[in-house]
């Protein structure tokens, strides 16, 4: 296990620049995830940590080692992919052994080792058989094996679970979190699910095009959301996001371009003086609306129950608002209902720069 540092990385493919100087400290045995949109980066990135792509400018280090001209091989580190990567003429035993043997280890270590691995990973029944014989989540969990039988310093993960289905993906994300767990090893893992990283992750590292947006604790960029970006892109179902002004008057109100009166419970931080006028983005989340007699009123559009929750598509002011509930409601397309956010769930993002106002 080691430490990982990233210091000012940049990355650019001739006068593209696709990484704009990332800073990443990583912790010796965290599980990190590196999630964003397509295209944001994330794979790239994890690339050159892998030294598969070289860096444009920029430092990263491994155990306190600077390994920016380090050949991959040469940098103690095992990477997961998403296609599993087997050699569909070896068994599991050989595929998973298949490095040690590279390395001219011996056949008794060699077979210590793959068996260790296989008893994590339940694999222990299937060592005879070949790549075409096994599902798509015992295929990773080979592929799994063959990085802990290196037993490398950093654990490397690039989007594993994307060719699995939706309830193999939930068990596999377990398995790898259980993994990490035991091993306490240092795992850097790339996604694109939010979901993945707000269940797996010690830290999450949110990026977009190429600049890392906000790093974290799970419920830390749930619950303080540095911009717009993570606020939208942390959280399913999606943020609730309404354009409009903050109102000074008696009491600060926020009021939407659609004309929903909100109060506030104190003027958001951050602002300055004059703050009547101030273009805000308000969001909040479905799960923090109620429904209050003394709420803003909203159309109801669609009806999604889902059995443990009910979420409602609404129109409010003009847009689009979701809200989930737990309650057995029996909403029907059309009808008119009245919903408030619960005290203190409202997030205000400055309609310019899309930053937090601190409330």
């Amino acid at each position: 296990m080691a430490a990982v540092d990233i210091v000012g990385v940049r990355k650019a493919f001739g006068a593209t620049e696709v990484i704009h100087g990332v800073d990443i400290a990583i912790a010796d045995g965290q599980f990190v995830v590196l999630v964003g949109p397509s295209g944001c980066g994330k794979s790239t990135l994890l690339r050159m940590l892998a030294g598969l792509e070289s860096i444009t400018d920029g430092t990263i280090s491994i155990d306190g080692k600077v390994v920016n001209l380090v050949p991959p091989k040469e940098r103690d580190i095992a990477m997961v992919f998403q296609n599993y990567a087997l050699y569909p003429h070896m068994s599991v035993f050989d595929n998973m052994g298949f490095s040690l043997k590279l390395r001219g280890a011996p056949k008794a270590e060699i077979d210590r080792r793959v068996k260790e691995a296989a008893a994590i990973l339940d694999l222990d029944r299937l060592l005879e058989r070949f790549p075409r014989q096994l599902s798509g989540g015992q295929r990773q969990r080979v592929a799994m094996g063959r990085a802990i039988v290196r037993d490398p310093k950093v654990f490397l993960f690039d989007e594993p679970l994307s060719n699995l289905d939706a309830k193999l993906r939930v068990a596999m994300r377990t398995e790898i979190r259980a993994l990490h767990q035991r091993l306490r090893s240092t795992t850097v893992y790339v996604t694109h699910d939010q979901i993945e990283a707000m269940t797996m992750a010690d830290k999450i590292v949110v990026m977009h095009d190429g600049r890392v947006e906000q790093i974290g604790e799970p419920l830390e960029l749930y619950d303080r959301p540095d911009n717009l970006f993570v606020a939208g892109f942390i959280g399913s179902p999606a943020m609730n996001f309404l354009p409009g002004r903050i109102e000074a008057g008696a009491g600060p109100r926020f009021v939407s371009d659609g004309g929903v009166s909100l109060p506030l419970v104190a003027p958001p931080g951050g602002v300055g003086s004059g703050i009547d006028g101030r273009p805000v983005v308000l969001g909040v989340r479905p799960e923090h609306l109620h429904l209050a007699d003394e709420g803003a009123a909203a159309e109801v559009l669609v009806v999604e129950p889902t059995g443990s929750e009910i979420q409602v598509f609404t129109k409010l002011g003009g847009a689009d608002v979701m809200a989930v509930f737990r309650e057995r409601h029996r909403f029907r397309p059309g009808d008119r209902i009245r919903v408030a956010p619960l005290p203190g769930q409202i997030h205000l993002f400055d309609a310019e720069s899309g930053r937090r106002l601190v409330p």
